[in-house]
């Protein structure tokens, strides 16, 4: 595996350790009402959907052992993009629902 794309896989543990360790023992809603929660739980998805852009331009064959890859990427374009149409109950689910198995996928492939 290329050093570069294993640097952005690193990136994408980071960012997924930092959204876990900010919802520790935090509701759906703690994170509805605080708005800071929000932006930094944002921010880091924003960092995930960047590194796996990044990993798509480098060789796109990496993104297939991701399920979701095409779909975290747009999910990063529309916070970035789309800051006024952002749904706090899209955002907790994708945490709550898609977060544990990205994780386990950037793991494995850390393992290669």
């Amino acid at each position: 595996m290329p050093h570069e794309i294993k640097k952005y896989l690193f990136d994408i543990q980071q960012a997924i350790e930092q959204i876990e360790t900010f919802l520790k023992d935090k509701t759906y809603e703690h994170f509805i009402v605080e708005s800071i929660l929000q932006s930094a739980v944002e921010r880091q998805f924003e960092i995930i959907g960047e590194a796996l852009y990044r990993i798509r331009k480098i060789d796109e064959t990496y993104l297939s052992k991701i399920a979701d890859a095409h779909k975290i990427i747009g999910f990063r374009n529309v916070i970035s993009h789309g800051y006024d149409i952002i749904d706090s109950n899209i955002i907790w689910d994708a945490v709550k629902l898609n977060l544990p198995k990205l994780k386990n996928e950037i793991n494995n492939l850390m393992r290669i």
